[in-house]
């Protein structure tokens, strides 16, 4: 049977084993070949260390690439959609206060151009300096001058798309928060020519993502401080070069695929957006015409 187990000096192992040979016991000692090793399991290997690491920087890296992958997905969505709500309650809190306060402007100019009587009983004109400008200051009708200040909200019914729409088409100032840009050479809301529009289709709100799903005869409303614009669907360009530039002409076409295009002149509106999802190697676009305009 099995003695006790011990190491020699150089730290090999030694067992003491008894064995019966011929109804008397006999004890043979039997030295291995292998050696104690420190508490806490096997001694590692090169290349198991190497493995080890190796793993361990594997999933790491994954972790990381997740939670990149979540801050672009669901992070940035997140904060542009929240930031993008709020710039389009305050400008209708800011466009529901501006009749009010235009009224107010108003009388108090009348009072200021009434002529007072002066000490003899005969009407003078009251020039004081801390009287209201004879011309009171006029709402925000068309884009502020300077960029990434949200002038107007953009409503796409069938996408379900509520957004506030900037000046410019910066991606760090405006559409990476959530806001749709307006190409600055391009016409106004209402104006005639072509008011042309981008934004993102993937990450930082995404107000285009599905703009692609738009058809002949849907709506795009865009809302001023003064007046309410309807535009209605007419052509898709599922797919063109980024630098064709002519799809936000005055009379938008391209210049890639020839058969694209509107024609006549009238007030049109251009979306654009990057296609495919999560690239940016082409431009999606999608044309409309205005068909009314109403006092908001």
């Amino acid at each position: 049977m099995p003695g006790p187990v011990g190491r020699t000096g150089n730290g090999r192992i030694v067992a003491c084993v008894t064995v019966r040979q011929k109804s008397r016991p006999v004890r043979v000692v039997v030295q291995g070949q292998g050696r104690w090793h420190r508490r806490g399991g096997a001694r590692r290997t090169p290349l198991g260390r190497a493995l080890w690491g190796a793993g361990e920087l594997a999933v790491t890296f994954g972790v990381v690439v997740l939670l990149l992958v979540a801050h672009q997905l669901w992070w940035t969505n997140l904060r542009a959609h929240e930031s993008a709500r709020r710039e389009v309650a305050a400008l209708e809190r800011q466009w529901a206060a501006a009749p009010a306060q235009d009224q107010a402007q108003d009388q108090a100019q009348d009072q200021a151009q009434d002529p007072t009587p002066g000490p003899d009983g005969t009407p003078t004109m009251n020039t004081s300096d801390d009287k209201v400008p004879s011309t009171p200051p006029q709402r925000q009708a068309t884009a502020p001058n300077r960029d990434d200040l949200a002038y107007a909200v953009i409503r796409i019914p069938a996408i379900g798309v509520t957004a506030p729409v900037a000046q410019g088409v910066s991606k760090t100032d405006i559409l990476n928060h959530g806001y749709v840009g307006h190409y600055p050479q391009t016409a106004q809301p209402g104006q005639a020519g072509n008011f042309a529009l981008a934004g993102h289709r993937n990450t930082h709100g995404e107000p285009f993502r599905y703009i692609n799903r738009l058809r002949a005869g849907d709506t795009v409303t865009v809302e001023t401080a003064k007046t309410r614009f309807t535009y209605v669907v007419e052509q898709t360009l599922p797919q063109t070069s980024a630098s064709d530039g002519t799809v936000i002409a005055p009379v938008p076409f391209s210049t890639v695929h020839p058969g694209a295009r509107m024609t006549g002149a009238g007030s049109y509106i251009t979306l654009t957006t990057c296609t495919p999802e999560f690239t940016s190697r082409y431009r999606l676009v999608v044309w409309g015409r205005l068909t009314s305009a109403e006092a908001r």
